[in-house]
């Protein structure tokens, strides 16, 4: 149940077998239930989550009362808000299960204790949040630089099956348009 994060790891860093001990006996794997939140607007976020099956999102709600999706994760990707993480400050975020999913969930006190531990965890964190810094760039140029329907044609080029995985409203709010839109644009009458 742990090799999927152990893999991961282990693609960006090498871990000595004590280290695998170590990490190991630190993991609880969590199940998730679809459409349950595991952060709110306003809590402080102390955790952060591997996806290990399933698929997890994080969005607003803004001004108009609409779900604003930012972020998804699916198997192998992190998800938390890091700014409450690492600042101790209420989350401006929500964070909810798309589909029925399994995590491995680490506390910030676990994962700090799990730094000093393990010295090449602290060089995986920094690759994995530099790839998640840069995935979420591109995805502000797309914003700023593709019409709705490119955006749309790039992503379902890029994550074929993931479109067939998430419900149509939220892949319309992640990218930056509405169902009614996301309709036009699957049926070809834009």
């Amino acid at each position: 149940m742990y090799n999927t994060i152990l893999d991961h790891i282990q693609k960006f860093v090498p871990l000595e077998p004590s280290e695998i001990d170590i990490l190991q006996s630190s993991l609880t794997l969590t199940q998730i239930k679809k459409k349950n939140l595991v952060l709110k607007e306003g809590q402080i976020c102390n955790t952060m989550y591997f996806i290990v099956k399933g698929c997890m999102r994080q969005y607003i709600i803004n001004s108009k009362g609409t779900e604003q999706t930012l972020q998804f994760a699916i198997e192998n990707w992190w998800i938390t808000d890091y700014l409450s993480y690492h600042n101790h400050i209420p989350s401006h975020f929500y964070i909810q299960a798309v589909e029925t999913t399994e995590v491995i969930a680490i506390d910030k006190s676990v994962l700090e204790s799990l730094l000093v531990q393990i010295p090449n965890l602290e060089r995986y964190f920094r690759i994995v949040a530099q790839k998640a810094f840069g995935a979420a760039q591109m995805r502000i140029k797309f914003l700023f630089t593709m019409s709705a329907e490119e955006r749309y044609n790039h992503f379902k080029n890029q994550q074929p099956d993931f479109v067939q995985r998430v419900p149509q409203y939220m892949l319309a709010s992640y990218l930056d348009f509405s169902a009614e839109f996301m309709s036009k644009i699957r049926a070809g009458k834009v």
